[in-house]
């Protein structure tokens, strides 16, 4: 099969912390040999893209900035088109705020002044927080969620993502987020779409986890390839909702699919 375009996800994928994957670096190799062109999307919000850079150059693998893309990226630009004048309730990671703030949007720690809530990871996050996004979403303002990634893949072993904020936040509340952006979401594919500009039958994406990287490849018609180097089992893959066309043990194997 001929690709011109390959999304990769990162965590899991390419890396677990900042160490490559085995086998990931010869799969990269392998795609650029072939004149695919790549584009890492990661569901973490909490770095803009050249601190991805610093990150996958220090694992072995040669990109720029405009080759990555991030649940930040997506998030910041989402707020941009639909929240630019509002302020904003963020309960999330400093690394994110900073997105916000480089892209001139504003934030507010007053829940009666935010004019939406925006969840995310949060490393630092409490009942005093759960206590803040509750009386921000009574008031009936936007609820956006970064990414859905419940859990994500860590160094030592698996610890929660987005997700888990979002989840917490939405049951106190009892309501669901408005928008929930990263992969799978329709603005991420619509970003796939602009930096990767080929047909989606020409386009792969290879990612760890079912629910975001091979539902994104899914929804937007491209061929997919599940890695077993992450968060998913093969177990996992025979009682999924989506199903990938292929399943690998790691990015290493993706001449299976090229060949």
């Amino acid at each position: 099969m001929s690709f011109s375009g390959a999304v990769l996800d990162v965590d899991g994928t390419v890396v677990r912390g900042d160490d490559p994957i085995g086998g990931a670096p010869a799969g990269y190799e392998r795609l650029r040999s072939a004149g695919i062109e790549t584009l890492f999307v990661s569901n973490n919000p909490t770095k803009a893209p050249p601190a991805y850079v610093d990150r996958l150059g220090s694992a072995g693998y040669d990109v720029d900035a405009e080759q990555v893309f991030t649940a930040g990226t997506v998030t910041t630009r989402y707020l941009r088109e639909h929240h630019a004048a509002d302020d904003l309730l963020c309960i999330g990671d400093a690394g994110l705020l900073s997105q916000f703030a480089d892209a001139g949007l504003t934030t507010t720690d007053d829940p009666a002044a935010a004019d939406a809530l925006v969840a995310s990871i949060d490393r630092e996050f409490d009942y005093d927080d759960l206590c803040t996004a509750l009386w921000t979403l009574e008031r009936g303002v936007p609820f956006v969620g970064t990414d859905p990634d419940v859990v994500i893949p860590a160094p030592e072993r698996d610890v929660p993502g987005s997700g888990a904020v979002i989840n917490a936040i939405a049951g106190v509340a009892e309501r669901e987020p408005d928008v929930v952006l990263g992969k799978p979401s329709d603005p991420a594919i619509e970003m796939v779409r602009e930096r990767l500009p080929y047909p989606p039958e020409e386009c792969l994406v290879v990612g760890d986890r079912l629910d975001t990287d091979i539902a994104l490849g899914e929804r937007a018609g491209m061929t997919t390839a599940l890695v077993l180097s992450g968060i998913t089992d093969e177990a996992a893959v025979e009682d999924a909702a989506v199903s990938p066309d292929y399943v690998l043990d790691d990015l290493g194997e993706v001449g299976r699919v090229l060949d």
